[in-house]
């Protein structure tokens, strides 16, 4: 049984064959392509229909390859989305997240309807560019895309939509909206209605693992193909990294590096209480009936972000150059809180980083040794901050974290991570998404039992490499310094919100 899934990055998509034998998964790369983002004017795009055609050049790259698949999934980020109009065609290139055209406009939002109402109707954390906050600056704008909507969908309902002709929502990205209810498991018609919004293009939402249709015909006769049945997975890429975690304990800690980081753990049912909301986490939809509660940190972007900049410049690097440039450079010269909105847009990220110390009263050297070092301290012992406050939130104590996606291939940040939390760090798989994506095919075919079964299949068929943390005393030190300096603080004054 060969299966297919398209895993969409903010950066980057893959095309992965999933096989399932002898109680092994193996993982095939059928597919890559870049995800570059579209400038037009002063907004900026996906480019989705050029998403569209990589997916079928994977899927005629099956085809000439004699590789006949059994089904298909697609996941991707979160909280952007597209349109149709009552012809069934897209009005407009969905906005890219990063767009400013939400400035200003979750705190204009959060002052109309209160951030405990909010919180209260969605358990989702306040960040600028929620699906909310981008309907409600459309809305603002007057936007004749909103006047003619029939159909709002996601970016993996856009892309299944076009594939299958089939329009629904699916449960993990509909979560990440800041419009649905978990309490009454539907989308939340008072938030909807309040931002200006029609509730009737809202569509019926589906779980993963459900059957959402099958390759339609203009597809089949434009390629040459067969027919293949599409399932929804949990297509909020984090919602399948997390389905892919090979814990074998039913309390623990993760953490999905990449573009984003990610980290939480898995609950039962929304924690949606005052402390959740003062610490600005989120509970978002997981596979089989989960809630991921979570807080999104920049993660790697800055350090993305910065590589973009100086190649600008004239001076590339490779990301295993910058990492060995880091790592002989000067520990703990300088710390920044990655989630500083500063560092939210696209820009000269290594200005910012020097701007951000100006503001700190802090000198960062300004080679790129240097700065790629405070970025990966920096993001260490976030992460130990944040896993203090999801063990503190959760009423859970982790022995350890997981750690999933590609931004495990950095090992330094790895051990690092391992350093500043004082814990193993258990690394693996690096494909988190897509191997998530795949195990939720195959539950729903009946090729596995439950995610149980999955995450002890995936925990047998991929490398987990352990860190154990190193010269705690000085991370213990260095993570006291990193919080005077950055002036890191739980309250909704930090968080933005009132």
């Amino acid at each position: 049984m060969t299966i297919l899934a398209y895993d969409l990055g903010a950066s980057s998509g893959r095309a992965l064959l999933g096989r399932l034998k002898e109680g092994r998964i193996e993982v095939e790369e059928l597919h890559r392509f870049p995800n570059d983002p579209v400038g037009v004017g002063d907004r900026l795009h996906w480019d989705i229909l050029r998403l569209l055609h990589e997916l079928k050049m994977a899927l005629l790259k099956a085809k000439h390859r004699g590789i006949q698949l059994d089904s298909i999934a697609i996941d991707s980020w979160a909280v952007d989305f597209g349109l149709i109009g009552s012809n069934g065609e897209l009005l407009g290139n969905p906005y890219h997240y990063r767009d400013h055209h939400t400035d200003g406009v979750m705190e204009q939002v959060v002052k109309e309807l209160s951030a405990a109402t909010i919180f209260e109707h969605t358990g989702i954390q306040f960040l600028p560019f929620n699906t909310i906050y981008q309907l409600a600056a459309m809305k603002q704008a007057d936007s004749p895309l909103l006047r003619e909507a029939q159909h709002f969908l996601m970016i993996p309902d856009l892309l299944r939509y076009f594939l299958t002709g089939e329009m629904l929502n699916e449960f993990t990205n509909a979560t990440t909206t800041q419009l649905y209810n978990p309490v009454t498991e539907a989308w939340d018609e008072e938030l909807i209605r309040a931002i200006g919004i029609s509730p009737d293009i809202f569509g019926k939402v589906v779980q993963p693992g459900a059957r959402v249709g099958q390759l339609q015909t203009s597809i089949c006769e434009e390629l040459d193909i067969e027919s293949v049945p599409v399932y929804a997975v949990a297509e909020h890429d984090t919602g399948s990294a997390v389905a892919a975690v090979p814990a074998l304990d039913r309390s623990f800690a993760y953490l999905s590096c990449g573009t984003w980081s990610l980290m939480g753990t898995e609950v039962g049912e929304p924690v949606i209480n005052d402390l959740a909301q003062e610490l600005n986490f989120t509970n978002e939809g997981g596979a089989y009936g989960t809630y991921r509660l979570l807080k999104n940190i920049m993660g790697l972007w800055i350090l993305q972000e910065c590589r973009r900049s100086w190649e600008r410049a004239g001076m590339s690097y490779t990301f295993p150059e910058l990492v060995k440039l880091a790592s002989e450079a000067k520990p703990f010269s300088a710390f920044i809180d990655p989630d500083d909105p500063l560092f939210l847009y696209p820009g000269d990220m290594p200005a910012r980083l020097a701007q951000y110390g100006l503001r700190t009263g802090q000198t960062l050297a300004q080679d790129a040794g240097s700065i790629v070092r405070c970025i990966l301290e920096s993001l260490a012992l976030k992460y130990r901050y944040v896993l203090e406050l999801t063990e503190q939130l959760s009423g859970q104590s982790f022995n350890g974290l997981h750690m999933v996606g590609g931004g495990i291939q950095n090992t330094l940040l790895c051990q690092w991570t391992a350093n500043a939390i004082g814990k193993p760090v258990w690394a693996g798989p690096i494909e988190g998404s897509a191997i998530g994506n795949m195990v939720v095919q195959w539950i729903a075919s009946g090729e596995l039992a439950d995610i149980w079964e999955a995450r002890q299949v995936i925990r047998e068929s991929f490398p987990v490499d352990v860190y154990e943390p190193e010269q705690t005393k000085e991370w213990q030190d260095a993570y006291a310094s990193f919080k005077e300096k950055t002036g890191i603080q739980v309250s909704k004054k930090q968080n933005n919100i009132s």
